[in-house]
């Protein structure tokens, strides 16, 4: 197992926004979190990320012990090697253990050239070699991003800006990748593109936790799927099955 929630509760104030959140994510998966808006979707990311301190319940990093066979060699407290409390941990050694996240809204820097962005998603990398094989695989990823690579982010579309998020994140090498709402006022074409590159870089060997208000597609390209909904896990399953669920159908599918 490499991430485990267990009775995850997290709440703004006095607004409970989760209520005992448990799931569990294995190496090599897509799992897709759908569910309507605030739901609670966006805060289990958050706290996973360490941007969010949870008031009860566990997040637990490589859960059942031993190094994810497609993780790169980390500088690392313990290697890899012993499970972890995630949230003990301030955001970046979270960054650090291997989970990189992709907030929803992009958040690119606009002023800064797309290279600068890509950088910046490095910053805990120490070798430049290492630095100019992840802008390599970046750009091959998305090669509209080699060609603006000296472009301010401001200046992009909303599709190549979440393409640079997304780059942005893969710089850090993550084992595990967070992203949130990916396909948020993109047009479909783009969408179509976006979980593609999704498919790509779980076909590479990252885990892919997945929160999008697109159920469809989500499920579509995912391995299994949870249903949040109010801050609690209603529903868990095989992402097939989910597609089929009458009452998934008609909540998240449109019928």
């Amino acid at each position: 197992m490499l991430l485990s929630i267990n009775d995850l509760k997290v709440s703004y104030g006095a607004i409970k926004a989760l209520h005992g959140v448990s799931l569990q994510i294995e190496r090599g998966e897509i799992v897709t979190l759908i569910g309507s808006n605030g739901a609670g979707k966006t805060t289990l990311l958050r706290s996973i990320s360490g941007l969010l301190r949870p008031t009860g319940g566990e997040i637990t990093w490589n859960a059942s012990g031993g190094p994810s066979p497609q993780s790169e060699p980390r500088d690392l407290k313990n290697n890899g090697l012993m499970p972890e409390m995630l949230n003990l941990l301030p955001p970046h050694e979270i960054v650090r253990r291997g989970i990189s996240h992709v907030p929803e809204g992009r958040q690119i820097f606009a002023n800064l050239s797309v290279r600068e962005n890509l950088l910046l998603g490095a910053y805990q990398e120490r070798s430049s070699d290492r630095i100019q094989e992840g802008l390599d695989r970046c750009y091959s990823l998305f090669p509209v991003l080699k060609e603006r690579r000296q472009q301010r982010g401001g200046t992009l579309s909303g599709g190549e800006q979440q393409m640079l998020a997304i780059g942005r994140a893969l710089m850090a090498r993550p084992t595990l990748l967070l992203l949130d709402e990916p396909s948020l006022g993109l047009a479909p074409l783009i969408v179509r593109r976006i979980f593609d590159i999704i498919r790509e870089i779980n076909a590479a060997g990252a885990t892919v936790f997945l929160v999008e208000q697109n159920a469809h597609m989500a499920l579509r390209v995912a391995h299994r799927g949870y249903v949040l909904q109010s801050g609690r896990i209603i529903m868990s399953e095989r992402a097939a099955v989910l597609l089929e669920n009458a009452d998934v159908k008609k909540a998240y599918l449109g019928g």
